[in-house]
């Protein structure tokens, strides 16, 4: 039964998006770009009808929210477990064909350390070229209150614009590589003032699976 429940095909990484606090059908959708909007809502179905997730009305009337029940909690050491077998064991199968830069974005988003912002408001451009996807522009607008991930110029000033390839920010995400390095070999670049591009790697942290060991 467990087996039924939990092996259909994206139900472990619609878990992993509620997991990591996406309560929102767009939310869901957008940490899970190459799942169709049908096959989400009928995973989200089934997870409420075995128990896993509630359906709640959101606040003020606003959009329905998913939140995970205690049984849908109790399921965090198994996605975990499999996060870290994939990263120690199933690295070899990442090719350049599974490099999407708007679910990266999406991940650094929401790791955002919003106490360490050193001004009101910090605007950072990233161009990562290479991405399945082939978005490859995008502006985290940081504030102290509130973190946005644009697809589109936001109006405001970037403090800091930052050139790489999907690949070498995928590993410094992972853990494969560290900024600084990356910077010294000439796979990143980071323009704006020195303070800022110091500080830059301190504000976000890195995928929970970055200090898994290899094999």
């Amino acid at each position: 039964m467990t087996c039924e429940v939990l092996t259909e095909r994206w139900t472990p990484l619609v878990v992993r998006e509620l997991l990591c606090g996406s309560t929102r059908f767009n939310e869901l959708r957008r940490g899970l770009p190459l799942m169709s909007p049908s096959l989400l809502s009928k995973r989200l179905k089934t997870l409420e009808r075995v128990g896993v997730i509630e359906r709640r009305p959101g606040q003020g009337g606003q959009a329905v929210e998913y939140t995970l029940t205690p049984a849908g909690e109790e399921l965090r050491p198994v996605i975990e477990s499999m996060g870290i077998w994939g990263e120690r064991w199933a690295r070899g199968d990442v090719t350049a064909r599974h490099l999407d830069a708007s679910l990266l974005m999406w991940d650094i988003r929401r790791s955002i350390e919003v106490d360490e912002f050193p001004q009101p408001r910090v605007v950072v451009h990233f161009h990562l070229s290479g991405s399945i996807d082939k978005k490859s522009r995008f502006w985290l607008v940081l504030e102290p209150d509130v973190v946005d991930l644009c697809l589109t110029d936001p109006g405001f000033d970037p403090d800091l614009f930052v050139d790489c390839h999907i690949r070498t920010m995928v590993d410094y995400w992972m853990g494969r590589i560290e900024f600084v390095d990356a910077i010294r070999e000439g796979d990143l670049a980071v323009e704006g003032p020195r303070e800022l591009t110091r500080q830059l790697p301190t504000w976000f942290k890195r995928s929970v699976f970055a200090t898994v060991e290899r094999p």
